[in-house]
């Protein structure tokens, strides 16, 4: 596909594995690429699993966007937020992969995703805005208020609290967790079974069922764009 993304179809299942330098930043082009993919697996009627490297599913944004021009930066969150919104009413079957850590960016590519499979291990998964100086945007309350428990949403967000696969499991983060030996396996198990479902059916459920959702979050994505653009030109 691109050297961002590697794309594979194995007769209904589609794989998009992420492979952006070490810690898989999604940069405007890292982006790019990946709807470049979600754009052909649609083309191809397949159930979509979307994959991180070893020890690593994302780091987030790319940061080095942000320092060297402020409104590429508001344009790349814009971006990774309607990815996720993409995911979210995307017409098939979205498995998410962790395969390591997944920050800020990452996690919430994950909370979009249909079903979301981890590996067990030594890894940090959260919402790292408000440690790093950030204000959490809009879009980045309203995705995890959807998928994470109230507890952990409060800790997530206002606390930028980092949490374990397992950890990750209770707050709603992901579905399930499994040995690192076992992930592949796993996830193209679920990946099968989904493909075997009336895929009608889970489009049309899947609209409605998120109906209110995606309606919240178009309203927040334009509400973070007039607002992070408008501080960043002043």
């Amino acid at each position: 596909m691109t050297d961002l993304v590697k794309y594979e179809l194995d007769g209904k299942i589609a794989t998009i594995t992420l492979q952006n330098g070490k810690v898989n930043a999604m940069s405007p082009d890292h982006i790019t690429a990946i709807n470049g993919a979600l754009d052909q697996a649609q083309q191809d009627q397949a159930v979509v699993m979307i994959v991180g490297q070893p020890g690593i599913f994302s780091a987030g944004f790319d940061l080095k966007v942000f320092q060297a021009d402020p409104v590429a930066g508001v344009e790349m969150v814009k971006a990774g937020s309607l990815l996720c919104r993409r995911l979210l009413a995307f017409p098939l079957p979205v498995v998410g992969v962790c395969t390591g850590h997944a920050i800020a960016q990452g996690c919430f590519t994950l909370m979009a995703c249909d079903y979301r499979i981890g590996v067990d291990g030594p890894f940090q998964l959260g919402l790292s805005e408000v440690k790093i100086g950030m204000t959490m945007h809009h879009f980045g309350i309203e995705l995890p208020r959807a998928r994470l428990t109230p507890a952990y949403f409060q800790t997530a967000i206002n606390n930028a609290q980092m949490f374990s696969p397992e950890e990750a499991v209770a707050g709603g983060f992901l579905d399930k967790v499994v040995a690192a030996e076992d992930l592949m396996k796993a996830a193209l198990a679920e990946a099968k079974r989904l493909s075997e479902l009336n895929l009608g059916a889970h489009k049309a459920t899947k609209l409605k069922m998120r109906a209110g959702l995606l309606k919240t979050i178009d309203k927040a994505i334009e509400e973070d764009y007039k607002d992070q653009l408008a501080v960043k030109i002043i």
